[in-house]
């Protein structure tokens, strides 16, 4: 047996493997990265925790000789157990070493692939409906998003789909429409486009803000991102039922209903939230990005087909 391996069973360490399933677990938490384990970062304590470590545990350290220098080298043990537990991982194409990571995203950090994003959700007893939702993080999701986020808005660009929808979704456009939904609301800032809400839910797991399809799916709207716009829930249940639309310079236009409004419609007590911050003619929030804007062969198709005149 090697030092490393007899240090582990003297100190009674947890399995490699249950490591790995707890890592996985805790990506879940951390939105899909943590970043090479070092004693400043959060997760090694919280794994630590997860498994009850004693103080011997978690401050036992390996050592070696660096000949080159001629000197000692201490490595955490616990350290070196989270880090074999990550290799291994990496090795079943359940996370992506920092390595490659860092190629997609300028960041050192550990991602989940989504392979082990389907593993975690196992371990962590997720819906397959309620998985569909999460916006964690997942190496070939996070390609999609910059993908999208990089392209050319399009001058020809037709946002229906030639080839018909069927409830069959495959693989590839699950993570297709998971894509749009992150790279929509992340080029607005994850902010409603009409009245600027930005929340999250109180673990940091949920955004408020949805995106929103300019051309609906029922009508084989395109999951790209110029057919997509950033809503809170209100303004996107306003905007798929014809209560407004967008100019090609990204100005509000009400229904003609919106001045018929009974008084009591739209209010919150004596606010009248609804008419303060649909405001006719009124310019979007928009991504910094000119090339992320809706499209105006997107938005003439709302106008024509959804808007209540």
């Amino acid at each position: 047996m090697s030092y490393e391996g007899e240090m582990l069973k003297k100190l009674k360490m947890p399995s490699k493997k249950k490591v790995g399933e707890e890592l996985l677990k805790v990506l879940f938490k951390y939105n899909g990265t943590v970043r090479e384990f070092s004693s400043s970062e959060e997760v090694v304590n919280e794994l630590a925790d997860r498994f009850f470590l004693n103080p011997d545990q978690r401050t036992a350290e390996l050592k070696r000789i660096y000949r080159k220098e001629n000197r000692i080298v201490k490595t955490p043990l616990w350290h070196r157990l989270l880090y074999r537990a990550a290799d291994s991982l990496a090795k079943e194409k359940l996370i992506t070493r920092p390595t490659s990571t860092i190629r997609l995203t300028n960041k050192r950090e550990w991602m989940l692939t989504e392979n082990g994003f389907k593993k975690a959700s196992e371990l962590l007893n997720i819906s397959e409906r309620e998985n569909d939702l999460l916006p964690i993080k997942f190496y070939e999701l996070e390609k999609l998003v910059r993908k999208m986020q990089l392209a050319k808005s399009p001058k020809n660009y037709n946002p229906i789909s030639s080839q018909k929808r069927t409830k069959k979704t495959t693989q590839n456009t699950s993570i297709r429409q998971r894509g749009f939904r992150q790279a929509v609301i992340q080029s607005y800032d994850f902010k409603c486009s009409i009245c600027g809400l930005k929340i999250q839910s109180p673990k940091s797991v949920y955004w408020e803000v949805e995106a929103a399809h300019i051309v609906p799916h029922s009508s084989n709207g395109k999951d790209d991102i110029w057919n997509g716009v950033a809503l809170c829930r209100l303004h996107h249940w306003a905007f798929d039922v014809g209560w407004f639309s967008l100019t090609n310079e990204f100005k509000i236009i009400v229904s003609s209903g919106y001045y018929k409004m009974p008084d009591e419609f739209g209010r919150t007590g004596n606010y009248e939230f609804f008419k303060n911050h649909l405001v006719p003619q009124k310019s979007i929030f928009l991504p910094t990005n000119e090339a992320l804007y809706p499209h105006k062969h997107a938005l003439e198709w709302h106008r024509n087909n959804v808007l209540h005149l």
